[in-house]
């Protein structure tokens, strides 16, 4: 997790002026971020978090309402760092220049990084999705704001003409990427898990050909597409 100290301006998270207590709510957060990745939410006690970096439990419910509160943190940092890697100034100059092939690429390994980087924390928002659906929501919009944000990068990379169909494609192919990496945090059923590199190119990919199939797509083949849509 990288967060910072002056991220905690949260609801939830009781503000300090002093260095040495957002020192300690800094390592509260990056500690649970860390657990997370090897035990389920429900696991996760408060006292082993705080012995694990030195913090009294008086220390931990001075700063976070309750373990719900902390877990929801967690997720707004997340949830922070996925909207900074979208506006992140060299990476959009890239991605403005690039192919669809290097776009592709560059788009996947950027969602999987931040998948990475956030792994425990969205296992434990996706377990509890079944019970609480809010838990989920604002991946949810990161996920829509992702695809806005790769929609007119691609377009311009697959060429005029045909803009409805290419933009259901990469809505439909942004689907199968982030599928396959909820399955492979949630349950990891294999052959590839999401800290393996082939994940990044057999996704990318797979991208790639769901788009260069749309733009060999002949007229009559979209109008069958899209007649099928009507019909659902």
């Amino acid at each position: 997790m990288q967060a910072r100290s002056g991220d905690f301006d949260l609801p939830g998270v009781t503000p300090s002026r002093q260095k040495r207590s957002r020192e300690t709510t800094l390592a509260l957060l990056r500690a649970g971020a860390d657990m997370l990745q090897r035990r389920s939410l429900t696991e996760l006690s408060i006292e082993a978090l705080c012995a694990e970096v030195g913090a009294t439990v008086g220390a931990f419910y001075s700063r976070f309402e309750s373990k719900e509160a902390y877990f929801n943190v967690l997720m707004e940092l997340a949830a922070r760092d996925g909207q900074s890697t979208l506006s992140r100034p060299a990476q959009s100059e890239r991605l403005a220049n690039a192919d669809l092939a290097e776009l592709c690429d560059l788009l996947v390994r950027g969602m999987i990084g931040w998948a990475r980087r956030h792994e425990g924390v969205l296992r434990a928002a996706l377990q509890h999705d079944d019970t609480r659906p809010d838990k989920w929501s604002p991946f949810k919009g990161l996920a829509r704001a992702s695809v806005a944000h790769a929609t007119p990068l691609l377009l311009r990379a697959m060429g005029k003409g045909r803009k409805a169909a290419k933009t259901r494609s990469i809505a439909f192919g942004y689907q199968v990427v982030l599928g396959t990496l909820v399955n492979a945090i949630l349950n990891d059923p294999g052959p590839l898990s999401l800290r393996e590199r082939e994940m990044e190119s057999r996704l990318s990919g797979c991208l790639l050909l769901l788009l260069e199939a749309e733009m060999k797509a002949t007229p009559s083949v979209a109008s069958v597409r899209n007649s099928g849509n009507r019909r659902k």
